[in-house]
Formats: C-alpha cells, structure tokens, sequence
C-alpha cells in the first residue's frame, strides 16, 4: 500500500499546479543539529515547498484556522502541520509542542509574518515585519545545539486569483483581527519560484546561558532581525 507521507503529498501539490521548483545553497542546510526553519510566507505553496526543500523532518506551524476548516485541515494533518492554538492559550501551546518536536530531533518551520501577507499581497521581493516568537523558542529550547535556518522563497512567475470572501474565516477564529475585513481572500499560486538557504544561526549551551533579563530580549532581537536581513538579501538575489 502507497504510504502518502507529508514530503510525497507536498511533491503531489506542487505538481499539480505545475510548480517549476530549484533552488541554490543546499549545503548550508545543517546537518544532524535540531533545526527551526523560518522563511517569507506569502501563499498556502510554502509550506509544500518547505517540505519538499529541506531534508529533515519538517513540521510547520500553521494558523488556528487551519486546523478548523473542513478540507483544509486534512491536507493540514497529511503535510505533518501542528495549527496553532486559540488566542488563549496559543502561545504555550506553540511552545509545547515545538519543543517537543525540537527533543525528538524533527525540525520546526515558522512564518514569522504571520497571517498579513496572505491576506494583504506583498510583492515578491517584500517581506513584512517579523513577530520575535520563534527567537525566543530557539533561545529557550530544552536542546543542548540549534540551528536557526533563514530560507527565501523567491516567487519570480505567479498569479493572484480572488478567493472566498475573508469574513467567511471568523467562523472559525474570531480572534483574527484580519478576518473582519471586507473583500475576498486573495489565492497566490506560484509558477516558478527559486528556493534560496540562508546562512544558519548557531546557538550552543554556552550561548544559552547568556538569554536572561533584559539581554533575553536584545538577544531575541538580534536573532530576528539576522533572519529578516538574510531573507531580503535572498529574495533580492533570487527575484532578479
């Protein structure tokens, strides 16, 4: 029997829209050291490509929704996503599970834009301001070595069609300020696109001990804006 594992179901989306995939810089994927890969997220294709990208074991996190939507969760659960939790209690249970994926040597993937770019459209090379959670997770993860990996999804063919209206969406997370906007979720599909790897960001025991008090947040800072540089930098290589 056909077992459909998350990289065999993101190889079966790309193809259907007939995804022109490559990419550059392989070898900075790390090698056998827990790994939060964080990247630009502008279409429900990244995550496919993300999968099919990297390597390792890859479990993104994906918006509460995502988790509650017939169909979509489906597909969801057949990538090997974990949705976020409710506004109430999301951002422990983001931390939960990440490190526990994290100990049992799967890798994590992050969209630190958040829900804005797939419900306001940035242009390819564009990137919105990134929320510092995933720095703090990789600062505090329960494992001795971790590599934080920027990846550039670098769009340089596409179409944007309309989709459902956005209000449809409060029926399953009332909590999205982005979902109580008028007009129509917008559905970016990707003809060809150009996967850029970033240089990683090494954190080890020792660097650990400095994350405390308020050197905790200058670090997290430090960590974020080092992958949001990284990623402009990449898509302004790859989108030319």
């Amino acid at each position: 029997m056909l077992s459909f594992t998350p990289r065999l179901v993101a190889q079966s989306l790309i193809s259907a829209v007939n995804l022109d995939l490559t990419q550059s810089y392989s070898n900075r994927i790390p090698r056998d050291i827990p790994t939060i890969v964080i990247s630009n997220h502008r279409s429900f294709l990244d995550a496919p490509i993300l999968i099919q990208t990297i390597p390792n074991t890859l479990r993104i996190a994906c918006h509460h929704y995502m988790g509650q939507t017939p169909v979509v969760r489906d597909i969801v659960a057949s990538l090997g996503c974990f949705p976020l939790g409710s506004a109430d209690h999301r951002q422990r249970q983001f931390f939960a599970q990440a490190n526990n994926l994290l100990t049992s040597r799967q890798w994590v993937g992050l969209f630190p834009e958040g829900t804005q770019p797939m419900i306001e459209p940035t242009a390819p090379d564009e990137i919105n301001q990134f929320h510092r959670g995933f720095a703090h997770l990789a600062w505090k993860a329960p494992v001795a070595n971790l590599a934080v990996l920027p990846v550039a999804i670098a769009s340089l063919s596409e179409t944007n069609y309309p989709g459902i209206p956005i209000r449809w969406l409060t029926q399953f997370d009332r909590n999205e300020p982005f979902f109580k906007r008028q007009g129509l979720h917008p559905t970016l599909v990707y003809h060809r696109v150009k996967v850029l790897i970033g240089k990683p960001y090494l954190i080890n025991t020792a660097q650990k001990q400095e994350y405390k008090g308020r050197q905790a947040k200058a670090l997290a800072l430090d960590l974020s804006n080092y992958c949001q540089d990284q990623i402009i930098k990449l898509l302004k290589e790859g989108c030319y």
